[in-house]
């Protein structure tokens, strides 16, 4: 391919099959999006322990799951229940606040995605993501 045909082809894919997550600003903030994250961080030192014991991985789409409830014990489980379908609803709507935010609605699939990425990226050592074949530990 000539340098020409192949500026051409980057140029066009650039336009055409460029992710919408990577045009959307991921660092957008507006009240709702400030208010969800606050609820998130406030719930995140009650979650990590759970993280590290691998009894909560985070999910391939986004969210996080009970990876293992034997880790858990059996006393708290309800409560480690309540925490995590409490993240997951936090997560779903900071992925919709994010996209409505950017004026793309129909972009909250690819911002999940890519947050799902940033997640496993910036999980600590030890803590257990899902990947396409399994659970994994990082």
């Amino acid at each position: 391919m000539n340098k020409l045909l192949l500026s051409a082809f980057f140029a066009l894919s650039f336009f055409f099959i460029q992710p919408a997550a990577m045009a959307a600003d991921l660092e957008i903030n507006t009240p709702a999006i400030s208010s969800i994250k606050n609820s998130m961080q406030g719930r995140h030192d009650k979650l990590a322990p759970h993280y590290t014991s691998g009894a909560v991985g985070l999910t391939r789409d986004g969210l996080i799951a009970v990876r293992d409830a034997t880790a858990v014990p059996l006393k708290d489980r309800q409560s480690v229940n309540a925490l995590v379908a409490a993240e997951n609803k936090d997560r779903n709507a900071l992925y919709k606040e994010i996209a409505v935010a950017n004026q793309n609605p129909q972009w909250e699939s690819d911002i999940r995605n890519t947050f799902a990425q940033r997640w496993v990226e910036k999980a600590q050592k030890g803590w257990w993501y899902q990947t396409a074949s399994g659970w994994a530990q990082k």
